[in-house]
């Protein structure tokens, strides 16, 4: 019984990130929120609809690392940046109005062609 209380714990975490990067989404549109707060929300929001992880998941142990430290972290942060007055507006505009992703080819391309960029400077600058 202690594991599927643990299992429901995690969803129910899993829940409230979902929410919060949400949040985060409809505060990035807020016009008195500064810029280090946009970027570092552009950041977090990427990072979490990314197709492509820091970690790979196959590895195992250390590919999951990204989405059970990095993320919370990034998602802290960037709520951190942000004044309480803005965060409590996005919270209810994310609860009364949660966003509903479609698929996208171009963006998913898009991000793809950014972390193979990354990483093609990353190789270069190591073997030069």
């Amino acid at each position: 019984m202690d594991s599927v209380k643990r299992i429901e714990k995690l969803k129910e975490t899993a829940r409230n990130l979902k929410r919060e990067i949400t949040a985060l989404y409809y505060s990035l549109s807020h016009e008195d929120l500064g810029l280090t707060s946009k970027i570092l929300i552009g950041i977090t929001i990427g990072y979490a609809l990314s197709p492509i992880d820091l970690i790979p998941d196959f590895i195992p142990v250390l590919g999951y690392l990204d989405d059970l430290v990095i993320l919370p972290f990034l998602i802290w942060l960037a709520l951190k940046s942000i004044p309480d007055q803005i965060m409590e507006e996005a919270r209810k505009k994310a609860e009364d109005d949660p966003v509903r992703l479609r698929k996208n080819i171009p963006a998913a391309v898009t991000i793809i062609l950014i972390w193979a960029g990354l990483l093609s400077l990353i190789i270069y600058r190591i073997l030069n």
